[in-house]
C-alpha cells in the first residue's frame, strides 16, 4: 500500500509573501498583457521548493474566497484596517488560482471561511496520514499534532522553519491546541482584534501555562496581582470574542477527497499557461513529471 503524504498550502500567505518580497525593488514582472506576475511566479516557486523536500503524494492549495467571513460577521473590525491590495497585486488573485490549476494542483476554498479554516478542516480529515502545512502564518501552529506538521516560510526561497508538536512545546511551553488562547489574550494587530489591553505574548504564555485556557485564567483571577485582575476584568468581553476569532474552524462545509488532491506531475497545460501568461521563469517547473528516487520533481 502506498503511503499518503499531503501538502496543504496557504495560498494567500504565499501569494502575499511572494509579492512583497519583490515589490520593494519594483520587480513586478509584467507580461505582454500588462499584467504583473511577480506574486504568482513566487507562489509557484515557494510551493514546489517545499514539495521537492516533502515529496507529497497529494497537494491542495487553500484560498480565501472574499474578505467577508463569519469572523467579520462577529466582529466588524476584524481585518477592517488593512489597506486595499496594491494595484499590482489585485489582478494576481485570480491568476494565482489559474496557475495552480494549470500546474495540476487542487484548489479549495469556501465562501464565508478563510483559507486557514479550510486547511484545518482538511487536516482533521486526514486520519493520521502525514500532513504538511506550508504557510507564513503562525496561527496555523495550533493545528500541530502527531501527524500534522507546519512549515513556516522564512526569507528567501527554500527556507522554512519546520515545526512538529514536540518543537512547539519546547519553544512555547504549551500544547499546540492551546495556542489560540494565547492569541486571544494578546490579540493580533494584523487581524485587527485587540485581545486584552496591556497583555502581550510573554504574559499571555505565562497565564496559559499556568491556567490552561482562557476560562481557567478568568477562574483564577483572585490569585493574580490587582493590576492584572483589573486588565482581565475590563477586557473579559473582548477576550471571549478574541478567542472565537483566533481559533481555526475545523468544520468547514468543504468538498475534498484524496482523489481530488492526488498529484502525479504536471501536464502540457502548465506549459501552455506559462507561455500564454509570459512566465518564462517557471518553464522548468512546468515540465516535471512527479517523483523518481534519484531526482524528485525532475530537478537537476
Amino acid at each position: 500500500m502506498t503511503t499518503k503524504k499531503l501538502l496543504l498550502v496557504d495560498g494567500m500567505a504565499l501569494l502575499f509573501r511572494s509579492f512583497f518580497q519583490t515589490a520593494p525593488s519594483g520587480r513586478f514582472m509584467f507580461n505582454e498583457k500588462g499584467i504583473p506576475t511577480n506574486a504568482v511566479q513566487g507562489l509557484i516557486r515557494h510551493l514546489f521548493a517545499a514539495a521537492d523536500r516533502i515529496r507529497p503524494t497529494h497537494i491542495t492549495v487553500c484560498w480565501d474566497m472574499g474578505k467577508d467571513t463569519f469572523r467579520t460577521d462577529m466582529f466588524d473590525s476584524y481585518k477592517a484596517h488593512r489597506p486595499a491590495p496594491p494595484a499590482e497585486l489585485a489582478p494576481q488573485f485570480d491568476l494565482a488560482q489559474q496557475a495552480t490549476a494549470a500546474f495540476s494542483l487542487h484548489n479549495a476554498g469556501v465562501r464565508n471561511y478563510e483559507a486557514d479554516d479550510c486547511i484545518g478542516t482538511i487536516s482533521k480529515w486526514t486520519k493520521g496520514e502525514e500532513t504538511y502545512i506550508l504557510t507564513g502564518d503562525r496561527d496555523l501552529l495550533q493545528l500541530l499534532n502527531g501527524h500534522n506538521y507546519v512549515w513556516l516560510l522564512q526569507t528567501g526561497y527554500g527556507n522554512w522553519k519546520s515545526y512538529d508538536a514536540a518543537l512547539f512545546r519546547e519553544e512555547y511551553g504549551i500544547d499546540p491546541e492551546q495556542f489560540h488562547y494565547v492569541k486571544a489574550l494578546m490579540g493580533d494587530a494584523a487581524d485587527g482584534y485587540p485581545g486584552v489591553k496591556g497583555i502581550g505574548e510573554k504574559t499571555a504564555l505565562k497565564l496559559i501555562r499556568e491556567y490552561g485556557t482562557t476560562e481557567g485564567v478568568l477562574a483564577g483571577l483572585n490569585d493574580m496581582t490587582p493590576a492584572l485582575q483589573k486588565k482581565l476584568r475590563e477586557g473579559e468581553d473582548m477576550l471571549r470574542m478574541s478567542e472565537k476569532l483566533a481559533e481555526i474552524h475545523c468544520d468547514v462545509p468543504l468538498e475534498w477527497t484524496w482523489e481530488q488532491a492526488a498529484f502525479t506531475g504536471t501536464t502540457e497545460e502548465a506549459v501552455r499557461f506559462i507561455e500564454e501568461n509570459g512566465m518564462k521563469g517557471l518553464s522548468r517547473l512546468a515540465r516535471h513529471t512527479g517523483y523518481t528516487e534519484v531526482d524528485p520533481f525532475g530537478f537537476d
